[in-house]
C-alpha cells in the first residue's frame, strides 16, 4: 500500500518562506484535507509534495525521494489535480481524458488497448461518458471540473493530490467532486486535497491538516481539529462547531473581535 512521507520540509519562494519544516506522513485509504488561510502556504506545500518546487528537506513516496524521480515515474506514481487550469485547446473530452495516460506512453508510441480501458473507467468514475464527444472549451464549470478530475484519474496512479478542486464551483458540483475524492479514498487511494470550505472538509476527509504560515497548527480528525479557539486563532474568525451530526458544522458570525 503507497505511503507518503514528508520530513521537515520547507519551501521558500525568493527570500521568503512559505512551507516551514513540515513533517507529516500519509497513508493509502485516506482522504486528507489540507486547511489554513489564504497565503498560508497551503498549495506551495502540495506542489513541493510533487517537486514543482525546490524544497528542503525529503518527501518520500514509498521510501523513494521524489525530486530524484523521472518525471513520468513520478507521475505514474501521484495524479495531480492543479488549481484553476484554464482550457486553450479544443479538444474533445475524450482526448483531454487521454492526456491522463501520457506518463504511460513511451515517446512517439500510440495508446494501446490497456490505455483506452483506462480512460474508459476514469470517464466512467467521474460520470463523463455522455460527454466525450463535446469540446472540452464549451463545457460549464461542473462539466470542467468533472473532465479534468477524470483526466487525473485517468493516470490510475496510487496517489492523487487536488489542489483546490471546488474552486468557483456552485455547492451542488462541490458535492459531487467531494464525493469523487472520497471514493478515491474509498477504493484504497491516498488523497490528499487542498480545501478552504471547512464544513465540506469536515464532512468528506478522514483528516484534517491545518496549516498556518508554513507551518501545521493542527493534526487529526475533524471532529478533533476543528474548535472554535482554533478558528480564532488560524482565521480571526468567530465560529460555533455543532457537532450532533454526522461531521462538524461550522457556522461563522465575522471577525473575531479583541478581548476587553
Amino acid at each position: 500500500m503507497v505511503t507518503l512521507t514528508l520530513d521537515r520540509v520547507g519551501v521558500a519562494l525568493g527570500r521568503r518562506p512559505v512551507v516551514r519544516d513540515v513533517s507529516a506522513a500519509f497513508a493509502a485509504g485516506t482522504l486528507t484535507g489540507i486547511v489554513g488561510p489564504n497565503g498560508a502556504g497551503k498549495s506551495t506545500l502540495a506542489r513541493a509534495m510533487l517537486a514543482l518546487v525546490p524544497a528542503t528537506g525529503a518527501v518520500r513516496i514509498d521510501g523513494d525521494d521524489v525530486a530524484a524521480l523521472p518525471r513520468a515515474g513520478l507521475a505514474r506514481r501521484i495524479a495531480y489535480l492543479p488549481q484553476g487550469q484554464t482550457l486553450h485547446w479544443p479538444l474533445t473530452v475524450e482526448r483531454l481524458v487521454g492526456l491522463g495516460r501520457l506518463p504511460h506512453l513511451a515517446p512517439m508510441s500510440r495508446i494501446a488497448a490497456g490505455d483506452v480501458a483506462a480512460i474508459e473507467r476514469a470517464m466512467a468514475r467521474a460520470d463523463v461518458l455522455d460527454l466525450r464527444d463535446r469540446i472540452a472549451t464549451e463545457l460549464s464549470g461542473g462539466e470542467r471540473a468533472r473532465t479534468l478530475f477524470a483526466r487525473a484519474l485517468a493516470v490510475e496512479a496510487p496517489a492523487l493530490i487536488a489542489d483546490e478542486p471546488l474552486a468557483s464551483l456552485d455547492p451542488g458540483h462541490q458535492i459531487d467532486v467531494m464525493e469523487l475524492l472520497r471514493a478515491e479514498a474509498d477504493t484504497g487511494k491516498l488523497v490528499i486535497a487542498v480545501l478552504h470550505d471547512l464544513t465540506m472538509a469536515a464532512r468528506y476527509c478522514d483528516r484534517l491538516l491545518v496549516i498556518d504560515r508554513g507551518t501545521i497548527l493542527a493534526d487529526g480528525t475533524p471532529r478533533d481539529v476543528l474548535t472554535p479557539e482554533l478558528l480564532r486563532a488560524v482565521y480571526g474568525i468567530d465560529a460555533r462547531i455543532e457537532t450532533g451530526g454526522d461531521w462538524p458544522t461550522v457556522t461563522t458570525f465575522g471577525r473575531a473581535q479583541p478581548p476587553d
